[in-house]
């Protein structure tokens, strides 16, 4: 009976060589690891993307405003679409001019001023105005973009338009409101 005793310590025997053997742990460690890395690694990205973006947005908006502030758009019959212009091209490092939104719109001195989101239900809303404006008038404009997303499949979820693992989108948003200087 001698022969089915040597397979037995055969068996044991390179058991316990394989697990002393410590070749590849460091693989298998960072097979482990690497999916929650990368996973943040690209959330910390798309992050700092979109802070970027919405802060080259808020710099682009402040500077388009400034001519409804000095009458430049009044004075030179500034339509909506040249507005949107001027804007895109402040900003077109980073956006696509089509998908930029301009919302202009203007208060008669000592009148409430009210804005609405334009997220409604998850959707986006398009009703935005370009009102002209003189002198003493608060002027409020506002720029959208709407950033697509990448990373929310990952489980990092910023998304305030179309949220689901496709198409999702942050809505960036620009503010400048200042009062008019007099005619």
């Amino acid at each position: 009976m001698p022969a089915p005793a040597l397979p037995t310590m055969l068996a044991s025997k390179a058991i316990r060589r394989f697990r002393g053997d410590r070749k590849g742990s460091a693989a298998v460690q960072f097979a482990f690891i690497a999916p929650l890395f990368f996973a943040l690694m690209f959330a910390i990205i798309e992050s700092s993307m979109v802070f970027f973006a919405g802060q080259i947005l808020e710099t682009g908006t402040a500077d388009s405003a400034r001519l409804f502030m000095t009458h430049q758009a009044q004075d030179s019959k500034m339509t909506q679409a040249d507005f949107k212009k001027n804007l895109c091209d402040r900003v077109t490092v980073l956006f696509s001019c089509d998908k930029l939104y301009v919302d202009v719109k203007t208060y008669a001195p000592n009148t409430a001023v009210d804005i609405k989101s334009p997220i409604v239900g998850g959707k986006f809303v398009n009703d935005f105005s370009y009102d002209s404006s003189k002198g003493g008038d608060t002027v409020v404009v506002r720029a959208f973009y709407q950033w697509p997303l990448f990373v929310t499949g990952l489980g990092f979820d910023i998304a305030d338009i179309d949220r689901g693992m496709t198409n999702s989108k942050k809505l960036l948003a620009a503010t400048a409101a200042f009062r008019v200087e007099p005619d």
